[in-house]
Parts: structure tokens; sequence; C-alpha cells
């Protein structure tokens, strides 16, 4: 965008490295809007592009409004009890806080006049920190990401689209709305076939509502450094998981320690269906195969369906291909993660802490 003529910025949160991969004009504040006013009108001939990054919702949820635990839903995937209820009310309100960050970005489009000449993409992060919540793990709850797209005389106002697409379409889609051609750009980290290219295709097509399909299949894996690694893939209906390592009990500090699994787990004392679930959290077998039409929160594993075999080798072959091309060959890939990002002392990529902050932060 930078080579085109654009000005970059990145406001709030920041979760990339190297710097010199992703040479952002940093934004200091969460909430408070005055440098992202004047990063937007600085100059009205030259076009801009920026990602606000917000931190909410993150814990602590300590943001937004309260909200009556014993009046709220508890989604299926979730034990329903007082803890579990009352965390949710306040992940709900962090919820909400968000929504009055987005608010507050479109009023300021529409204070500066640039509301309509301005391509606006929402999408949410990867899921709560709740037991199956999404968070470290590949459920859909937290790869199925919502997504909302403003374009003005381009996007079709109420339109919608079952098509599968992933983050790293996101990219290409933004570069080809900008009259830049993606297939022409050598990102010069090439795949284990020696294209140069970006993983991501453009999405515009369907944006423009010229096509309702993208992908056949979408890609998620997440790394715990060698300690329990997964891998997915999935087409329109099944979704397939596959746990590298299912011998070991997978334990991390988020989901397997303090509340609410702790209250799960002293309610299973007299519930065999809620201690089968627990169980599940830490020990998981080498494949899941769930049905997203029927059973759409993931709560059923049939792998072991004799009915499903086609399905589920169709679904292996079309993973092993995409981890070949990634480069990715398994535990051995994993067990070098430590060599290739920063950590904090949890375990996580280091993140800014919530507040205005002062000055800029350094990208991890």
């Amino acid at each position: 965008m930078k080579a085109a003529g654009y000005r970059v910025a990145l406001q709030n949160k920041t979760h990339v490295g190297p710097d010199a991969s992703f040479p952002y004009e940093h934004i200091a504040g969460a909430d408070d809007l005055t440098e992202t006013t004047s990063f937007i009108t600085r100059d009205a001939a030259q076009p801009w592009f920026m990602v606000f990054a917000s931190n909410d919702p993150h814990s602590p949820w300590s943001r937004g409004p309260k909200y009556d635990p014993a009046k709220i839903t508890v989604p299926p995937y979730l034990h329903d009890n007082a803890i579990t209820r009352d965390a949710l009310a306040k992940y709900f309100g962090e919820i909400s806080h968000l929504d009055e960050q987005v608010g507050a970005l479109m009023k300021m489009l529409a204070d500066t006049k640039q509301s309509e000449s301005t391509v606006v993409l929402f999408v949410s992060e990867q899921g709560s920190s709740f037991p199956f919540g999404g968070k470290w793990s590949v459920y859909d709850n937290g790869i199925h990401s919502s997504a909302i797209l403003r374009w003005p005389g381009k996007v079709k106002p109420g339109s919608s689209t079952a098509a599968l697409m992933q983050y790293v379409d996101v990219t290409p889609t933004f570069l080809a709305a900008a009259g830049i051609d993606p297939t022409k750009i050598d990102v010069g980290c090439p795949d284990a076939h020696g294209a140069t290219g970006f993983d991501g295709r453009s999405f515009l097509p369907v944006l423009l509502g010229e096509t309702d399909t993208l992908r056949d299949y979408i890609f998620a894996q997440h790394t715990t450094i060698g300690t329990y690694p997964m891998r997915a893939v999935r087409d329109t209906r099944y979704k397939l998981i596959r746990n590298l390592a299912p011998e070991l009990t997978y334990t991390i500090g988020g989901i397997h320690k303090g509340q609410p699994i702790e209250s799960w787990q002293a309610d299973a004392k007299n519930d065999p269906a809620l201690a089968a679930r627990v169980a599940q959290l830490f020990n998981r077998p080498s494949e899941e195969l769930y049905d997203l039409q029927t059973d759409p929160y993931e709560m059923k594993n049939i792998a072991a369906d004799p009915a499903l075999v086609d399905i589920k080798a169709k679904l292996q072959k079309e993973l092993d291909t995409w981890m070949v091309q990634q480069k990715d060959k398994g535990l051995e890939t994993e067990k070098l993660a430590n060599t290739r990002q920063g950590k904090s002392d949890e375990g996580e990529p280091k993140a800014p802490k919530k507040g205005k902050g002062k000055g800029k932060k350094k990208a991890e």
C-alpha cells in the first residue's frame, strides 16, 4: 500500500513482527481518537489505510456495561453454572465496549466526511478464552470469525455470502480494491513449490456480487510449541481436526486452570456427562470430525463413523496437501516455534496492556 502512495497506520494492539515486514506508523491510544482523526485528515490528496486493532474483549473483562448474569444466554458448549454466568456477563460487557469503539470510528469517518469514500471491514478475533470458546483451539467458535464489510456504492447493503474465506485473503482483497494486482506481488517467502505470491486470494469478486464462491476448503492451525499442536480443515459442511500429540495431556493456563474450569470439575463429580466433557478438554483423540450442519458447536465427534470414511479421507488429503505447501512438518515444525516468536511469561506473544497508552508500541 505504501508503494502505491498510501500512508498506513496501526492503532492499539500489535501482534505482528518483525518490524521490517510491518512498517506501520503507530497510533497511540485505545479509545482516544484524536491522533486517529489527525492521521486520516493529514493530507486530503493522499489515500490512507489503517488497522484499528482493539484489545477488547481480552481478559481481564473489566470494561463496558454491566449485564445481569441471571439474564444472559449461555451457549451450549459451555457448562451453565453461576461462575460461568458471572464471567460470561463480564465478557459480553467488554464485547459491548468493542461495539462502542466501532461506533466511535464510524462517527469519526462521518464527521470528517470520509464515510462514503472509505472501505470498512470489521473482523472478530479468535474466540473467547472460555473452555471450548475458540481460543487455544481450532474449533469454529474461534476460527469462524464474524466479518462485516461496508463499501458505499460497491457492496450491496444487507447482502451476505456463505463463501469460505480466510484471514489471509484480506490483504490481497484490499490491494485489489485499491487497484493493485495482488498476483503481481512477490512477498519474498516462497512456499514448498517455489511460489512467492500471497497464500490468500482476493474475494473482491464475491464482494461485488460477481460470484458466491471463493474456496472449497479453509485451513487452521494452532501452535503450542510441541505440547499440543492442532491442524484443521473444513469445507462448507464437515470439519476435520488433527491433534498432533494426542498422547499428551493438554494443559494451558488460560482454560485448564482457575475459573471457570475448576467449578466445572467440582460440578462434574455428580454429573457423568459433564465429567466426560471436562475430560475432553484435557485429552483429545488424534482425529476429530464434525458435521457443522447438524452440530455447529462441535459437540459430537463422528470421526469413527464408518459411513464417513470417504469424507474423512478427502479432508485428510486436503490437509496433507496444504501442510506440504506451507512447509509444515507437524511436530518437527512445532518444536522450532520457540526460535521464531517472542513470548511473554504466560507463553503467549506479548501484547500491550489495556488503556490509552503513551507513545509508540513496538510490534512483537
